[in-house]
């Protein structure tokens, strides 16, 4: 294997503890196999980033202790309710939870890509979250009179993580229309991408494929993963399984019911 594409535990050694986190929301490619990964190393005091929301693998993280803090606009499992570790955390004033909202969320993150030190919207103003927020600014704007526009500070992680189809073996990474996850990437000093599979030749050499490609300078280490996503749901090569994801809702009810689910399917490796 070249350099750039690691073994699962050397991928997630990159994402060492206390660093700052971002990951893609259930739609984009959520790195589960990853996450799993992170939990059996015992990582700790993450600083998490949802892009602008997650689910399993935001309340897996938050369960296994893994978190010190969550930026996020949601942490939700669809249909079947809010993610009940977040819920319990939150509840116990056991994790730090820094509101948000997606448009927020996705304007701090590219105001980051673009090394610029704030991002600048509407939509907030008015709203309760400013009590919550003292690090969103509301300022005058300067080419207009009597017109306040919200400042929020970037976003510049130490990591993006996400699972995206395939890359090839120099790290050219193929994310289709996700252009996210190019935000994130950009913004990041680190990218550690888990993929479906291996792609022969060079991505950024194909007139079809280099537009859809994030290139290996923003990539620190591809993982190839098939089924890298489970549970969830991937682009269009596999559903999310259902079946499963109302076991873990039924056993992360409770603590004692997480360590359950925790050592079935994550520290006994069963769950590809």
């Amino acid at each position: 294997m070249s350099e750039i594409v690691r073994s699962l535990e050397a991928a997630v050694a990159i994402i060492e503890d206390g660093m700052s986190v971002v990951v893609a929301p259930d739609h984009s490619g959520v790195a589960m196999a990853a996450t799993r990964a992170l939990i059996r190393r015992g990582a700790r005091g993450l600083d998490l980033l949802t892009l602008p929301a997650s689910s399993l693998q935001a309340d897996m993280l938050i369960g296994a202790g893994c978190l010190a803090s969550i930026e996020t606009s949601a942490v939700a499992m669809g249909e079947l309710g809010t993610g009940p570790r977040f819920a319990a955390a939150v509840m116990a004033g056991a994790l730090v939870v820094k509101d948000a909202t997606c448009p927020v969320l996705h304007a701090a993150i590219q105001a980051g890509e673009k090394d610029v030190p704030f991002a600048l919207l509407r939509g907030v103003i008015g709203s309760d979250l400013l009590r919550v927020r003292p690090d969103w600014k509301v300022i005058d704007n300067p080419f207009g009179e009597d017109d306040p526009i919200l400042a929020v500070p970037a976003i510049k992680p130490d990591v993006a993580l996400f699972h995206a189809p395939f890359a090839d073996r120099r790290g050219n990474v193929w994310v289709g229309r996700r252009r996210e996850l190019f935000t994130m990437a950009h913004a990041s000093a680190k990218t550690v991408v888990t993929v479906e599979e291996l792609h022969d030749g060079d991505l950024l050499e194909d007139e079809f494929l280099s537009g859809a490609t994030i290139p290996a300078f923003y990539i620190e280490a591809v993982v190839v993963a098939p089924k890298g996503a489970w549970p969830l749901r991937f682009a269009n090569r596999y559903a999310e399984d259902g079946a499963h994801l109302q076991e873990y809702m039924r056993l992360a009810a409770s603590d004692q019911g997480f360590r359950r689910y925790l050592d079935r399917y994550v520290y006994e490796s069963r769950a590809a």
